[in-house]
Formats: structure tokens, C-alpha cells, sequence
């Protein structure tokens, strides 16, 4: 009994033949996150100086009336859409950015709540956006149609550029790779290596994709303050 008992803390003890007892340990130091640590990594180092980098950019273009801490938000949206859009450029894993569902669930929320917020405390600064500046009386009618119809269109226009550019690149690739078993081996090898070509594109559109949603995201914030 007093074998059993104290076994727990015998350090050749394991489980199928696999020493798990200073697992937990590896453990602690897996979860304790990067940041905590004295000198980071250079992943870290890399990862803040963009962040840093979003931020000034971003406080920019939000201009000297942005509330401090809005640009958060848009380096949040950007962060997710990069980490889900680099996941997806893993073999059988699902690419959830491809999907209007999940497009449509961050743009149309996000838009909406600039319009509530701009038509509740600007709403003639909202007015006069829809009339650009030296339009004649003639056509100002025409121009609200048109900055209103544009204005609408601006949730779609997002959801449909970041999923109909992550669909693309996944579908070539998967139509390429579909043909390599019909294929010599000369044909083969120069189809592997466009593979590679067109996955480092895909990597870059990633990261621009996710850029670009983010960016005009910020543009049309900075429109209703």
C-alpha cells in the first residue's frame, strides 16, 4: 500500500513505456506566456515592432479625433484574419476566411455599428458626405443616390474581396495538384515547384488580404467622427 501510495512521485514512473513525469513542467513553461519573460524572443520582437507599426498607421489615418484605444480593434481584426488565413494554408485544415459566413460576420457588424455611431452623435457631418464638396445643384441628387448605394455596398465589398481572394489561390492549388498523378515525372517535378511558387502567393496574399481588411476598415471609421 505504501508502495502504491508514494509511486506517484517515483521519477521512473510512465505510461506505456513513456517517461511523462516532467511533463508538467514542460507544461508551465509552454503556457507562461512569451511576453513575461525578461528577454523575448525575436518572434516577439518581430510580432511587436508590426504591432507597433499597425498602430502608428493606423492612428493616422483615424486622425486627430480618434478615441485613444480605437486602434486596437483594428489591429485585433488583423491579427485574427492573418492567423486564420496562414491556418488555411495547412493541408486538411478548414479555411474558415473562404467563407462569406465568416467574412460577412466581421464586416457587417463592424459597419454597422460605424453607422449607428455616426448617424446618432455626427449626423450632419453624415449629411455631408453624402453631397461631395463643389457638386453642382444639378447633380446633387444623382450623388446622394450614389454615396448612399455605395455606402451600403461597403460590408459586401469587404466580405466578398477577402473570401473571393482566399477561394482563388486555394482552388488553383487544388486544381494543380489534382493533375500531378496524370503527369510524367519531368511535368511532375516542374508541377511541384509551381506548387511552391503558388503557395509562397498565397502566403503573401494572407498577409495583404488581412491588411487591406483591416486598412479599410479604419478608412471608414475615420469617415463618421
Amino acid at each position: 500500500m505504501m508502495t502504491n501510495l508514494f509511486s506517484t512521485f517515483d521519477p521512473s514512473t510512465n505510461i506505456m513505456n513513456l517517461s511523462l513525469n516532467w511533463l508538467s513542467t514542460f507544461l508551465g513553461f509552454m503556457l507562461v506566456p512569451m511576453s513575461f519573460w525578461f528577454i523575448p524572443s525575436r518572434y516577439n520582437i518581430i510580432w511587436f515592432n508590426i504591432l507597433i507599426t499597425l498602430h502608428k498607421e493606423f492612428k493616422t489615418l483615424l486622425g486627430p479625433l480618434n478615441h485613444k484605444g480605437s486602434t486596437f480593434i483594428f489591429i485585433s481584426l488583423f491579427s485574427y484574419i492573418l492567423f486564420n488565413n496562414f491556418l488555411g494554408l495547412f493541408p486538411y485544415i478548414y479555411t474558415s476566411s473562404s467563407h462569406l459566413a465568416m467574412t460577412l460576420s466581421l464586416a457587417l457588424p463592424l459597419w454597422l455599428s460605424f453607422m449607428v455611431f455616426g448617424w446618432i452623435n455626427n449626423t450632419q457631418h453624415m449629411f455631408a458626405h453624402l453631397v461631395p464638396q463643389g457638386t453642382p445643384p444639378v447633380l446633387m441628387p444623382f450623388m446622394v443616390c450614389i454615396e448612399t448605394i455605395s455606402n451600403m455596398i461597403r460590408p459586401g465589398t469587404l466580405a466578398v474581396r477577402l473570401a473571393a481572394n482566399m477561394i482563388a489561390g486555394h482552388l488553383l492549388l487544388t486544381l494543380l495538384g489534382n493533375t500531378g498523378p496524370m503527369l510524367s515525372f519531368s511535368l511532375t517535378l516542374f508541377l511541384i515547384l509551381t506548387q511552391i511558387l503558388l503557395l509562397t502567393l498565397e502566403f503573401a496574399v494572407s498577409i495583404i488580404q488581412s491588411y487591406v481588411f483591416a486598412i479599410l476598415s479604419t478608412l471608414y471609421s475615420s469617415e463618421v467622427i
